[in-house]
C-alpha cells in the first residue's frame, strides 16, 4: 500500500496516540509525546467524524486533564497545533491549555522552554491573486508550501514555489467560494525543505530541476495555475 507523506504522518500520530491510550489504561501518567499525540488524535477524529472546528477542540481539551499527566507536562504543553481533514476541508484546530490549569508556571516546570525575542513577522515579498473555484470554503495555514496549495484554488503557482502566507504562525487564510482575494506571500526559511503537504515537491525545494518537477506534477494532477504563466499585472516584488 502506497501513501503520501501526509498519510504516513497521520497514521504515526494514531500509532503514537493508541501508546498513550494502552499506557493511560494501565494506570500510567503520561508524558509530552504521548499527551500531545492523544490529544492531536483526538482532534484529528472528532473532524473525522464529522463535527466543526470549535467542537473538534473542545473534544481535544477534554480529554486529558493535570492528573492524567507526569508532573511538570502541563506546564510545558501549553498549546498543540495539529491538521486536521473536515467536511470543508483542512483545518488548522490551535488547543490551548490543553491540560488545564498547570501546578507550576511554565518557566518553573522541569526542563522548561524559555522563550527568545518575539519574532516580528516579515513584510510581504510578492502578493498574488487567488480565486477559489470549489464549491467549499478553502483555508490556507500560515507555513504551509503555498504552491502545494488545494488544486481548486486558482493562481499562479510558478510564482508561489518555496513561498508561504505573510501571516502570524498559527493563523490562516480562509477563501470562501468563488470568491477572489490578493495575498501576501513570503519565502520559506530555515532550510527550505518541504516534507509531506501534497507530496508534489517533498524534498528541497532549491535542488537542481525540483522547481520544474514540481510544476510537473502539479500539471499531471490537475491543479490550477500549474502551467507556469507569467506573473500577473496584480503582483508585486518586495525585500525579504
Amino acid at each position: 500500500m502506497r501513501l503520501t507523506p501526509t498519510e504516513r504522518d497521520r497514521l504515526l500520530l494514531f500509532t503514537a496516540a493508541g501508546l498513550a491510550r494502552a499506557r493511560r489504561a494501565r494506570g500510567l501518567r503520561l508524558n509530552v509525546p504521548e499527551a500531545t499525540a492523544l490529544i492531536a488524535d483526538t482532534v484529528c477524529e472528532a473532524a473525522r467524524d464529522g463535527r466543526r472546528l470549535t467542537e473538534a477542540i473542545e473534544a481535544g481539551r477534554a480529554v486529558l486533564g493535570p492528573d492524567d499527566v507526569l508532573p511538570g507536562v502541563a506546564a510545558l504543553v501549553a498549546e498543540i497545533h495539529v491538521e486536521a481533514v473536515f467536511d470543508d476541508g483542512s483545518r488548522l484546530a490551535v488547543v490551548r491549555d490543553p491540560l488545564g490549569e498547570p501546578a507550576a508556571p511554565a518557566d518553573e516546570a522541569p526542563g522548561a522552554l524559555l522563550p527568545g525575542p518575539a519574532h516580528t513577522e516579515r513584510p510581504a515579498a510578492r502578493t498574488l491573486g487567488v480565486r477559489n473555484t470549489a464549491a467549499v470554503p478553502v483555508s490556507v495555514t500560515s507555513h504551509f508550501h503555498f504552491f502545494e496549495a488545494n488544486p481548486r484554488l486558482d493562481f499562479d503557482r510558478s510564482a508561489a514555489y518555496g513561498m508561504r502566507l505573510a501571516v502570524p504562525a498559527g493563523s490562516s487564510v480562509r477563501f470562501a467560494p468563488g470568491a477572489e482575494a490578493e495575498v501576501g506571500l513570503v519565502p520559506i526559511g530555515g532550510d527550505r525543505v518541504a516534507i509531506g503537504f501534497a507530496g508534489l515537491v517533498d524534498g528541497p525545494l532549491d535542488a537542481p530541476g525540483a522547481r520544474e518537477e514540481a510544476l510537473r506534477r502539479a500539471a499531471a494532477c490537475g491543479y490550477l495555475g500549474a502551467a507556469g504563466a507569467p506573473e500577473r499585472d496584480n503582483e508585486t516584488e518586495g525585500g525579504e
